[in-house]
Formats: structure tokens, sequence, C-alpha cells
């Protein structure tokens, strides 16, 4: 049986669908129109049999167009932007059409993007298929594309009709892209999830092992904690910041690799474990909470390591951090009731000591 959960407030409402045979034809036919166009984006890492099996789950619709991205962070570009918004309009889409984005977060980035300018506004669904976008990027609505200068610098909010997660997806998942998603759902757990973080200790083995019923625990956990965050604060304006624990330090340290070599959440596990150690250093927590943090990390398989990188390699890079207002670097520290908060208020000397 699938659960549902609800996210969002009023007219930007929509529901999160969790289960192993979530892609129906009822459900895609109750958001999208028999007589209207539909464009889904997807990338060449998905499995031809899912593409076959979405697209006799759209069976009902004549009118189904394919774009496919290269796979990879460098698709969340200006030229990948350019090159869908001219297949929009060659295909003359109008407002009453939609768009599916079919794949990880890049692809589900750049499809909430196009959909949310083109026309300045197309509906969209959201058919993540990696444990990194299930759990994370295709919920809340942020969409963006990377510049030079920085990681999701250019986007905008825009929440799709529907998310409709697929757990047997996570069976076909490369080891890499699920230890990536695994950093994003501890650090669910880090900001305030008790329940999850149970689940995390107890089911360890389990969940490496990609047991679906206790992966569909982990991605329901959660979307429970990131959606209550999100439709307190669907802007980003306050409380909604606290979602971005490790990521400070981690966009540093994708944009110090170049975007290459190191997956998403691969890196924010590594801001998460500096975040941790800074949260320690300026008394937020105890010796034995740090330690805790960084023990969950191991048992998941995950790396805590960051030796490999150096403060004065990833200091530009913090300065072009979203984080940054009136100058002024804001941190995601955690408490020592396990509770995330945003501060901008800690000792210069802190930042340094992790790398020291």
């Amino acid at each position: 049986m699938a659960k549902i959960i609800q996210v969002g407030k009023k007219d930007s409402r929509y529901e999160v669908v969790i289960g192993k045979n979530t892609i129906t034809r009822t459900r895609l036919a109750s958001h999208l129109k028999s007589k209207n166009k539909i464009l889904v984006i997807t990338d060449s890492g998905i499995p031809k049999k899912y593409i076959k099996e979405l697209k006799t789950a759209l069976g009902f619709n004549k009118q189904v167009h394919f774009h496919m991205i290269p796979c990879g962070e460098e698709s969340k570009s200006f030229a990948t932007y350019i090159s869908i918004q001219e297949k929009l309009a060659d295909l003359k889409f109008d407002r009453s059409d939609s768009m599916i984005a079919f794949g990880g977060g890049v692809v589900g980035d750049i499809t909430g993007f196009c959909a949310a300018t083109y026309l300045r506004g197309i509906n969209f669904i959201q058919i993540p298929t990696t444990l990194l976008s299930q759990v994370d990027s295709s919920v809340g609505g942020k969409t963006a594309i990377n510049i030079k200068q920085g990681k999701n610098l250019v986007g905008s909010f825009n929440n799709p009709s529907m998310v409709l997660i697929n757990s047997k997806y996570l069976e076909a998942l490369p080891e890499k892209e699920f230890k990536s998603g695994l950093g994003e759902v501890a650090k669910y757990a880090f900001i305030g999830n008790k329940k999850l973080y149970k689940i995390l200790q107890e089911n360890s083995k389990e969940i490496t092992q990609r047991n679906l019923n206790i992966l569909e625990q982990i991605i329901e956990e959660s979307i429970n904690t990131k959606s209550k965050i999100v439709t307190k604060d669907e802007k980003e304006a306050g409380v909604r910041a606290i979602l971005n624990f490790g990521h400070t330090f981690g966009h540093a340290i994708e944009a110090f690799n170049n975007y290459k070599g190191i997956t998403h959440g691969a890196a924010v596990t590594l801001g998460m474990s500096i975040a941790a150690k800074i949260s320690y250093f300026e008394g937020h927590i105890k010796i034995h909470q740090l330690d805790n943090i960084i023990n969950l990390i191991d048992s998941l398989g995950l790396d805590s390591n960051y030796e490999k990188y150096k403060f004065k390699d990833l200091k530009k890079y913090l300065s072009n951090d979203k984080k940054v207002s009136s100058g002024k670097l804001n941190l995601i520290l955690i408490n020592s009731k396990g509770i995330a908060f945003k501060t901008d208020k800690f000792q210069e000397e802190s930042l340094k000591r992790p790398f020291n």
C-alpha cells in the first residue's frame, strides 16, 4: 500500500506518493490530460526498462515526447536549459501542457526550472529515480542550474503538482549514487528526526543491503521532516535554512572539485562532519554527541574523512554561498538536543579548526 504525504499550502499543495508500484496510468492521468502535450525530461543513465514502463503508463496520451540530456552535474547548465526551452517552443507547448522530470536531482532541478520559466510557468510532475532525489530535491520546490561561480545560484521556487516515488528504482541504482542519497537521509536524522535516527541505528545492515521495506520507511521519515519544514517556509525565509546542514562546506567541496569525481551526497556527508565539529568547537554539542554523529555516518558505509581538503582551498567558495547575508556567512549548526539552527555568530577560528 502506497504512503501519501501532503506538502505545501493551499494552491501550491501537492502529494508525495511512496511505494513499490506508484507509476500507474491512473495516477498520471489524474494530473495529465489526455489531449495535452507532455515532455518527459530524462537522462542517459536511466535504465531503458524504466523508460519503457513509463511510456506504457503514459499510454493514455498520444502526444508524449522524450528529451534526453547527458547524465551528470554538467547538465545543470544554461546550455541544457536553452535546449529544453527550444524543444518546448518547437513542439508548440502552451500553458495547458505539462513536463515530467524522470531522473535524479539534476533532471528534477532543471526540469522544474524550465517549467517555472517557460511561458512564465507550466505544470510539471516529479518522478525521482535516485535515493537522493527521492528524499531531498524532488520535494520542496527548489529548482536551479549552476554557473561557474557556484552551485544552484540561478533558479526559482516551483512546486510540482505531484511527486511519485518508486522504491524499486533503487534496486538498480549504482552504489555510489545510493550512498549519496544515504548522506541526505542521515541529515534528516541529525537535524531533529529522532525516529529516523533510531531506524538508521537499528537497521544499518538492512539499509546497506537495500531492503525495500526499510528504505521506504527512511524515505517516508525523511520526507516527513522536509515536508513539515518546507510547508512552514516555502521560500527559505526562515526555518527552511536548517535543511542546509552540511551543505555550506559540501557545496564548497563540490565547487573545488569542479563538480566532478564526488557526488552531492558524499560532499554533504563531509560537510556534515565539518559542521558537527564546528558545533562541538563552539560548545553546542558534547564530544560523545560528535562521536555519535561520526559513528552513524560510518555505520552506513559513508565517508566522514575530509582530510584531503584544506580550509584555504574551500574559503573562496564559502563567500559565494547562498547563506551569506550582508557579507556575513551563516552556518547551520546543531545543539545538544539535536536541533539544527542558523547562526552568523561563531569564532573565525572555529571555521578553520576542523582542518588543523
